[in-house]
């Protein structure tokens, strides 16, 4: 019985599954995820909000996201994205490649500097990148479309994998430390986040690479 309730609080994970495969809009999805989780856990609504009030006083750097969250949905509401493929279709020069390498460059610096939380998914992909990529390709048909917004997202990835273990304190660096120091081998985190450099360039012309073969095998009419 124990091990029944227990499982309960994985509620979270089903509700964030069925929102996305459902399509509705993911900055709902978390949130609903998130209350699904608290009150499966056993707390109140109450409860819930102070858990999210204590963890921004304890870790305001991580948690401020949270508040970021509703203002994009806010800005969605209004027009945002709509606003976003307008600014691409008015760039001159502005071609599906060079937007997503761009932002691809400064996704990587952005996490190679630590600031891992400044962009992603829902915070930025999903209002801003994928439309003006949207825009930019101006794919004619579905298939299309969707491909354009899976590079748009996988961009972000890219980015953020290869570009945060350039930076020493992130926790892949210091996992890669432990194990090192566990078999006798003293490496200091500078020493291992300056060898992420060439990975993170490999990364980043490949991605790119990929960019402009997408742009001219699919969107060159």
């Amino acid at each position: 019985m124990t091990e029944a309730v227990n499982l309960w609080v994985l509620s979270g994970i089903a509700v964030m599954i069925a929102g996305f495969a459902l399509r509705f809009n993911p900055l709902l999805v978390v949130a609903a995820a998130a209350g699904a989780t608290g009150l499966a856990a056993g707390l109140d609504p109450v409860a819930i909000v102070s858990a999210f009030g204590k963890a921004f006083n304890d870790t305001r750097y991580v948690s401020v996201v949270w508040i970021v969250l509703p203002v994009i949905a806010l800005l969605e509401r209004h027009g945002l994205q709509e606003r976003a493929r307008v600014l691409i279709e008015d760039m001159k020069g502005a071609t599906f490649a060079r937007l997503l390498t761009g932002y691809l460059l400064l996704r990587q610096i952005t996490a190679a500097l630590g600031l891992t939380s400044i962009a992603g998914h829902a915070q930025t992909v999903r209002p801003l990148v994928a439309p003006m990529a949207e825009a930019a390709a101006d794919p004619q048909d579905e298939a299309t479309r969707e491909e354009v917004k899976a590079l748009a997202a996988a961009t972000d990835n890219v980015g953020l994998f290869f570009g945060e273990d350039v930076f020493i304190a992130i926790g892949s660096i210091l996992l890669m430390k432990g194990f090192m120091a566990q078999q006798g081998i003293e490496l200091a985190p500078f020493e291992l986040s300056v060898w992420a450099i060439p990975t993170a360039l490999f990364a980043f012309a490949i991605h790119a690479f990929r960019l402009w073969r997408f742009q001219r095998r699919r969107l060159t009419r």
